[in-house]
């Protein structure tokens, strides 16, 4: 097996690939999750806010336990295509379902629209967890470039949504066309996403160096991209063969664990369930929910990034511990800006709560696999993204205490 030196030979290209693989991720489920309110008007008595990521993150979550247990063994490749061609199938299946019922609603539609949610959940199971525990083998550049990437999908779909609300807001069908729209764009980006990462990633040098450096430390998931790389695997060069096991790697990373958990579990009790639908008139009037969103997204775009400046990188895991108990002072902020306040302070408040959420997981995932071996990081990546599921998952189902005293 050949190993390359490590140079920075192709770690510019590799970090803007991992950027664009980062949107990918998350481009498909944040399209439909700002197009909420062209579902909210097709299926006014559903609930298509709260009930589509219900359906969304269990699928999501229940994947990714099966994958973080069986994660030695599964190639990572295959992993991460399947996700990839998932997104691509999918966000073609919005597009086919709307135009077959002729943007009707009713309850086929419905359960049309949440069976490809649920697709979404496993096409991020495979992706998140599979390009994060990759990326845990290379350098944290890496991955906080493809985190940087899932903020910006959200700002991407946020202002292409603005853009086709202003755009169509008086046609007829407005939000329909503007919808449709957007799954085209979303479609189009996720086979370039299968395209990079199937044919451009695996090549570059710098990439090529961390993965056959991991296969030296007696990684097995990399077998598949190394061949794509054009290097053959040997196992006659294998420095390291024992590492620590999942219950091992948890026990020593539990506090990193909780935290991501935690931050997970405050935002999405709150965002986009409560802040889309639990407020009383504004005067932004139709515009409310997506100025709401659009200011999470840019915020969380803006706390990814924060990380790279090393003076306001959190690296002490008590504090990012303290720090991730405190965020739940905002429900009730949230709670009594919404029954007293006006949109300025909703509007700050969630602005707090999109920088504190790109923050956070940054430090946790570029922080916590220094130390440990090839196999040993990939692992511990499934592991937190294994967290970070649970802490959604937890957050849209408490969520939905929101709706007590509501009438539903």
């Amino acid at each position: 097996m050949a190993v390359h030196s490590e140079t920075g030979e192709g770690k510019f290209t590799a970090t803007i690939v991992c950027w664009l693989l980062g949107i990918g991720c998350l481009f498909s489920w944040n399209s439909m999750v700002s197009i909420l309110d062209y579902y909210a008007s097709l299926f006014p008595r559903y609930h298509p806010a709260r009930v589509l990521p219900i359906v969304y993150e269990p699928l999501a979550v229940g994947v990714l336990l099966i994958l973080t247990y069986n994660e030695a063994k599964i190639n990572t490749r295959t992993r991460n295509l399947f996700g990839y061609f998932l997104f691509f199938v999918c966000s073609l299946m919005v597009l086919v379902l709307d135009l077959a019922t002729s943007g009707k609603g009713g309850i086929g539609t419905y359960i049309g629209i949440c069976i490809i949610s649920g697709a979404f959940g496993v096409g991020d199971a495979c992706v998140q967890g599979g390009m994060i525990g990759d990326l845990s083998l290379m350098c944290p550049e890496f991955i906080q470039s493809f985190l940087a990437g899932m903020a910006v999908s959200g700002v991407l779909t946020t202002a292409l949504r603005l853009a086709t609300k202003a755009a169509f807001e008086n046609s007829r069908n407005g939000l329909r066309k503007g919808a449709m729209m957007y799954f085209a764009i979303s479609m189009l980006f996720e086979l370039l996403c299968l395209i990079l990462y199937a044919y451009v990633f695996p090549k570059l040098p710098i990439v090529k160096y961390y993965r056959s450096k991991a296969a030296s430390e007696g990684s097995k998931t990399v077998t598949a991209d190394l061949a794509a790389g054009g290097i053959k695997a040997s196992e006659e060069n294998v420095e390291f063969t024992g590492r620590l096991n999942n219950k091992q790697l948890l026990a020593q990373n539990m506090d990193y664990a909780i935290t991501i958990f935690l931050t997970f579990v405050l935002t999405f009790s709150v965002f986009p369930g409560f802040l889309t639908e639990d407020t009383k008139t504004h005067s932004l009037g139709s515009w409310y929910a997506l100025v709401i969103i659009a200011m999470y997204n840019a915020w969380n775009l803006i706390g990814r990034y924060v990380p790279l400046i090393d003076s306001l990188k959190l690296e002490s895991r008590r504090w990012l511990l303290i720090v991730s108990f405190s965020r739940f002072l905002l429900i009730p902020c949230f709670y009594y800006a919404a029954k007293y306040g006006g949109q300025g302070w909703m509007i700050m408040l969630t602005s707090f709560l999109g920088l504190s959420q790109g923050y956070l997981p940054v430090c946790v995932l570029t922080g916590a696999p220094k130390n440990y071996k090839g196999p040993e990081k990939n692992a511990l990546g499934n592991l937190l993204v294994l967290f970070l599921g649970g802490g959604i998952l937890a957050g849209v189902t408490l969520s939905w205490l929101w709706l007590i005293g509501k009438g539903w």
